[in-house]
Formats: structure tokens, sequence, C-alpha cells
């Protein structure tokens, strides 16, 4: 029996007060569990006849891979993300998702989606926020990469993984687990390496953060805040809108 307080319900439940019947139905996502470990893809960009999956745990990455084999990460995917959902509307998967750890998500059938939409409409609606907010962070991100420098992108990006982590359970304002390396952090931030490395250095002697054996350690949130531009309002995660 799934835990009403999985992530999926817990990101949800943010958007809307979920009924008992709007939680089974959430259920029914989640009972399709399969493994991954790091390295699995998920969904292959051009795959036909796929399905969308829930992340029950762990993290993945959704991505493109360009024509001479480099990667530009998209996002990352956490505990409670839907996965493939958009790519359900097309014929062929426009992006990839592979597993960062050890992961679990659960197959979701169109099928599956069709009838919760017929059962429970108001889910769809959450459902549609949840996709709403996704398409929000990109958009965050693309003003990321065109105008912020590497600073305030890496301080913005770390604070808004930590915000999406904090509403699904898994952070607090001091910080979070993450197991993102720095040639992760280079391949969404369209930096080097290298400069991830410095940029951390920067904001660790500058007491704002601490990325260090796998924590995420907010020694300034405040500062950090201000330093970023950062703001949660394109999360939309303050308190469902729907009761």
């Amino acid at each position: 029996m799934i835990a009403h307080s999985s992530p999926l319900h817990r990101k949800l439940g943010a958007f809307a007060t979920l009924s008992e019947a709007e939680l089974d139905a959430l259920d029914t996502f989640q009972r399709r569990p399969r493994s991954f470990v790091a390295g699995d893809e998920l969904l292959h960009e051009g795959q036909k006849g796929h399905c969308a999956w829930v992340l029950l745990d762990g993290w993945m990455c959704s991505c493109k891979i360009l024509k001479g084999g480099s990667r530009q990460i998209v996002d990352f995917r956490i505990p409670g993300d839907f996965l493939g959902l958009r790519s359900l509307l097309f014929r062929s998967a426009d992006h990839s998702i592979e597993a960062i750890t050890s992961s679990r998500a659960s197959e979701v059938k169109t099928t599956q989606l069709l009838q919760a939409f017929s059962t429970t409409p108001r889910l769809a609606t959450a459902m549609l926020w949840a996709a709403s907010s996704d398409e929000a962070i990109v958009a965050e991100r693309l003003v990321s990469l065109g105008r912020r420098d590497a600073v305030e992108r890496m301080a913005h990006f770390l604070l808004e993984l930590g915000a999406r982590l904090e509403l699904v359970g898994l952070a607090t304002k001091r910080g979070f687990d993450c197991p993102l390396t720095q040639y992760h952090l280079a391949d969404a931030l369209g930096l080097s390496a290298i400069h991830v490395n410095r940029v951390l250095r920067i904001l660790r002697e500058d007491g704002l953060l601490t990325f260090r054996t796998g924590r995420v350690t907010f020694d300034d949130f405040d500062k950090l805040v201000d330093l970023s531009g950062f703001h949660t309002d394109y999360l939309d995660n303050t308190g469902p809108m729907i009761v």
C-alpha cells in the first residue's frame, strides 16, 4: 500500500487539498515500480511507443544529446516528479531521461492517466499545475543562462533545487543532500567543470553556501537570495490554491 505522504502526494498536495478518492487515484500511478542504476536510460530521445513515469526515489536528469555527442541537461528530476509526460503527446520522445543515482520509477500508462482524469478532474488540474511549474523552471533556467553571471546562476539554481526538494520533504532552509557532480552542474548551467569548481569556491569563501561530500549547506540563506534575485513565485508552492 502506498503511503499518502509519498513525494508525489506532497507535490500535488501543494496545489490542491486532495480528497481520499484523489489520493487513491494517485496511488495507482505508483504501483508499477522499476529499479534503475546510475547511467540507465529510462527514456531515449526519438523513442516511440513510450509511457510516462513517476519518480519514486533517486535522482534523474532530462537531457538533449547534440550531434557531436555533447550533452545539455535540461533539468534534474527528483522524487515526486512526472517523467516523460509531455512526450506522450508527441509521436516520439523529444528528450532523454537518465538515472543519476540508483532510482525507482513507476510506469504510468496513458489509459491510467485518462481514467484518473475522467474520474477525478481536480487531480487533472493539479497535474497540469505540476507540468506548468516544470515549464516555469525551464524558463527561469533560460534567464539564468542568458543573463545571470556564473555566481548568480549557481546560487539561483541551488536555491531553486532546495525549494523543490523542500516541497517533497527532502530539504530545509539549511540545505539538502545532493548527488550531483561538478560535471552535472556544468552540463546544466553552461559552464565548464573547472568554472563550476571556481564558482563554488567563491560562494564558500564568501560565507554563502558550502557544497561538500554530497551536501549543500546554505550558510547565509538571506544573502544568497539577495545575490541571486531568487524568489519562489514561479514555483507557486506557498500553499494549496484549491481546497
